[in-house]
This record gives structure tokens, sequence and C-alpha cells, in this order.
């Protein structure tokens, strides 16, 4: 029987987290929110939430409907999904470690007494304190370094730069409202060009390139919400179907931890 990981968020860097520890043999069940709303929906296993399966390369997710379904799940070599805000299904499932990769920015409730590895994934908790080992999510020459006492950067708030752009590359709901696709992943995009409207109003480009992250058709956004991403380099679409450097680095660094204190 395989050794069971929980981890707390299944989105974009947190598949990537998901993807490592699957390669490594472990089964995952990753606990989620009823309406993930994770823009990378094309690399975000929170998509099985919607679609009852998901497939991002080699790792597939399946939504379990009870604790039962999580380890028909692992029986079939997938990876369970399941809907737990408050974390219930970590007293009930068996697990070795827990990993919280929600990325929430601050303590959601997570800590020591819940397994015998525990690891958390950016700003928000201290390691010897809250978790074992904190995982750095800034960029630059400390992604992916593993902290064993005290705190990850704050959050800067700014997206990795790709060919001179920054926080461009970022697009917020200017009004409340339900959100309609015009322009989805994968699209190319102008600069001003209409890519999605929120209750009738435009949401325009702000910068030419590739749609890489867009959030669900239909989801209810707040005003200052993030929908969409754009990646200024046309020539890298087949980004939007993969993993991202960070996130893959981010996962080899929870897996490290793990066999580290194990």
């Amino acid at each position: 029987m395989r050794e069971t990981i929980i981890v707390r968020g299944a989105g974009d860097i947190a598949t990537g987290v998901i993807q490592k520890l699957f390669r490594a043999k472990f089964n995952v069940l990753a606990l989620e929110i009823d309406k993930p709303s994770a823009i990378r929906r094309n690399v975000s296993l929170s998509e099985a939430i919607y679609e009852g399966e998901f497939t991002v390369e080699d790792v597939t997710s399946k939504r379990a409907s009870s604790i039962e379904d999580v380890f028909s799940i692992f029986e079939e070599g997938k990876v369970a999904v399941l809907v737990d805000n408050s974390g219930e299904a970590i007293e009930k499932v068996p697990h070795i470690a827990l990993v919280d990769a929600t990325l929430c920015k601050k303590n959601i409730g997570t800590n020591r007494s819940m397994a015998d590895i525990t690891v958390a994934v950016g700003p928000g908790y201290e390691a010897s304190k809250d978790v074992d080992i904190v995982v750095e999510t800034n960029r630059g020459h400390n992604l992916g370094r593993l902290i064993f006492d005290g705190p990850a950067s704050k959050n800067t708030g700014v997206p990795g730069i790709i060919k001179g752009y920054g926080i461009e590359r970022v697009i917020y709901s200017p009004v409340e409202g339900e959100l309609n696709i015009i322009k989805d992943i994968g699209s190319y995009v102008d600069k001003g060009e209409v890519i999605c409207k929120i209750d009738g109003v435009e949401v325009l480009a702000s910068l030419s390139g590739i749609i890489r992250g867009m959030i669900r058709e239909g989801f209810y956004v707040t005003k200052g919400f993030k929908i969409a991403d754009i990646d200024p380099r046309k020539e890298e679409k087949r980004n939007c179907d993969l993993i991202s450097d960070k996130a893959r680095c981010i996962g080899g660094a929870v897996l490290e931890a793990i066999m580290y204190l194990k």
C-alpha cells in the first residue's frame, strides 16, 4: 500500500507539488474549496471539481464525493480531489505528511499536530512553529529554498518578469459580476483587444501576447479579482498546457522536505 500525502490546494503551483509526489509513488489527496478560482486552468488539477476528472501532463485527478471514494481513486492510480474547506478529511484519511499549498498568504489552520511531517508553501506560516518546513516561493536566488526556522519572504504582489513585463501581465476585474470569455487560454491577442466581459463591461488585453490564464466561464468575480494573465511571448503557446518552472521548482522542494524529514 502506497503511503498517502494530503495537499491542501490543487491550483497551478499545488499541481507542481502534486506531480512530484505522485511521481515519487505516493498516494495524493488534494483538498479544495467548492469553487476553485485558478486562472491557469489547463495546469490545475483543481479542475476535477468542475469536470469530474482532469489531466495535467502525466497526472489525472478525480473528484471524490466521500472519504470512501478517496481510496477507490487511489486504486485507480489517480489523485483524489475532495471539497473540504475546513480540512476535516485530515483526521479521517491516514497520511504521513500534510502540505499546505493553498498560497493563501495567511495561516488557514494548518499546524504541526495534523501530521508527523508538515510543510507549508510560501508566506503565512513560520517553520518550527506552525509547520516543520516552509518552502520559499519568491522568485529569485532563494526560490524553492527550505526554511527550517521562520517565515518565507513576504508576498511582493509583482508577477515574474517576462520580456520586461511584470504587473502588466496580470488582469484584474474592473467590476463585480459574472464573467463571459471572449478569448480563452491559448488565444493570441493584441493590446486593447476585448478578452472577456463582466456583466457586459469589456475587459481589454493589457499587452499583446498569448492568454496563459483565464478564470472559468460564468465565474462570479468581485471588483479587483484576478481573472487573467498574458504571456508576451507568442512562441510560448505550448506552455499554456505545461506545469511552470516555478511550480516544478517548488514541487521538487516539497518532495525534498518530506524525504528529508521522513
